[in-house]
Parts: C-alpha cells; structure tokens; sequence
C-alpha cells in the first residue's frame, strides 16, 4: 500500500514537473511574441484558444458551482499573467522565470492566511532550500533591477494565491470543467480590458503559432493537468515542484536566447531539483519505516 501511494505520488510530481518544464519554454516564446504583438490581446487570444480546445471534452460537466469558482479562481490567474507578460517586456527570459518562482514565498503565506493552514518544518526545509537555490540560479545574470522584474514580483504573488486556491477548492470538481472555467476567465477579463489599452487587431502571421502552442500545451493542456495534480497533493508541496520552472526557463533561455548559465546558477538549478527530489523521497521513505516499525 505505502508504495503504491509512493508510486502515485511519484506520478503525479512528474506530471507537474512536465508542466513546469512546457511553461519554462514558453518565457521566451511569450517574450518574442508580444514583443511583435500586445499583451492584452496575446492573453485573450491565448486563453480562448485554450478554452476551446478544453470545451469538447468538459463543457457537458461545467456546472454552475464550477463556472464560480473557476472564475473567481481565474481572475486571479488572469493578474499573474497579466503582469508576468508585461514584464517579459522589460525583462530577459530568464530573470522573470526566476522571479516568478517568488511564489513559493506566498503560498504558505495565503495558505496561512485564508485558510489557517499548518505547514511542516520538513516543508519549510525544502521551501528554503527551494529559495536558495532560486538566489543561487539568479546569480550575475540581473545586474540591475529592471521595470519587468518588479512587475513580475506581482505577478508572483498572485502566482501564489492561485495555487493556495486551487489545491484548496480543486476537489469537488471535475479537473477539466474547472481548468475551462479558468480559461475562460483569463480570456474574458484580458478582452475586456484590451480596447482600452492596445489597439484591435489581429496577430501577425509570426505570433500564431506562439498562440497555438501556448493556448494547447501551456494554458489547456498545463492548467488540466495543475488542476488535476492539485486535488491530490497540498498547496505547499505542489508550489515546491513547481519551483522547477525557473530552472526550465533558465536552461531554454540558455538554448533560446543566448542567456549564459554561471557555475553558481548550475549549482542553484541542481538545489531545485533536490528540494522536489527530497519533498517526495524523504516524506514516503518516513512512511515506509514507520509502517515496518508498526
């Protein structure tokens, strides 16, 4: 028993790191997108595509206590992207996938907050070394605090939020119907806002295929796959494995963009990967020797 609950742990973080991995390539994509294109009406786009390509397989399950809280959920989500994107304007690929892994800071912080919930010191150990390893990555590579980085600092708060909400109100629903929702949410508050802020119009023939592929793997097929996960596993313990994806960025800005890795941001890439290694190994080993003792 303890080890088929090991093996279904252990399937569901690499399901999340895959997420993780899909969204660190995207910075760059993002990057030279809305740098041809605006923020607004990239988001809108993006996020209808990704609604729709969900909406054959969850609209029959949507309920109307879904459509809430997938909204409510979703304009939270909306925020994150919103300021995560315009900072990729100001930012490199790597410097805002960095910072964006902020968030790891805020979800014990709301889940705290809102929902008065307890985290371990074993949690607390890989959140730090989680956080290390992100000072570590970070390394020479932002030389000065750029206008992009600081929006991405808002970005990961409400980064945080998300996750705090979505492991908490994820189960009850179904993994699909919600992740549409939140979709939908995205797309709806980004199109709401676009004609006041950028011009209507419709993406060059280059940005397309940015909006393909983040609307299907980053946003449709991701937040299905978040959405499921987080049923399943704690906010905190979901934001640790998600603390991968400034490792990603920084290695696909390394092979997209020309960002140059140091051996100190090698070294902080390699704590990142241990805090996920050891938040999965150490709780379920302890498991195991406690059930060999009973």
């Amino acid at each position: 028993m303890v080890r088929r609950k090991t093996m279904s742990r252990l399937g569901l973080t690499l399901l999340l790191v895959g997420v993780t991995a899909v969204w660190g390539w995207t910075f760059t994509v993002v990057r030279d997108a809305v740098a041809a294109y605006g923020v607004l009406g990239f988001l809108a786009i993006r996020f209808a595509i990704a609604a729709a390509v969900l909406a054959p397989l969850s609209a029959r399950r949507l309920t109307r206590r879904t459509v809430r809280t997938g909204l409510a959920i979703g304009l939270v989500l909306a925020v994150a992207y919103f300021f995560q994107t315009l900072g990729l304007r100001y930012t490199t690929p790597t410097n805002s996938g960095v910072v964006t892994g902020l968030f790891i800071i805020f979800v014990p912080f709301f889940d705290r907050l809102l929902y008065r919930a307890r985290v371990r010191r074993l949690l607390w150990a890989f959140v730090a070394v989680s956080l290390l390893g992100m000072a570590l990555l970070v390394g020479e590579s932002p030389r000065e605090l750029r206008t992009g980085d600081a929006l991405t600092v808002v970005a990961a708060g409400a980064y945080g939020l998300h996750v705090s909400l979505l492991s908490r109100h994820s189960r009850g629903h179904d993994s699909g119907a919600l992740a549409m929702a939140q979709m939908l949410a995205v797309s709806l508050a980004a199109g709401a806002a676009w004609p006041f802020v950028e011009p209507l119009r419709l993406p060059p023939a280059e940005v397309w295929w940015a909006l393909g592929a983040t609307g299907v793997l980053a946003s449709a097929l991701a937040f299905y796959i978040q959405t499921f996960v987080q049923r399943r596993l704690s906010a905190v313990r979901a934001g640790i494995i998600l603390t991968t994806e400034p490792l990603f960025a920084a290695l696909f800005g390394y092979v997209l963009a020309g960002d140059r890795l140091t051996p100190v941001q090698i070294c902080g890439g390699a704590l990142l990967v241990l805090a996920v290694a050891a938040s999965e190994v150490v709780p379920a080993w302890s498991k195991a020797r406690g059930a060999r003792s009973g």
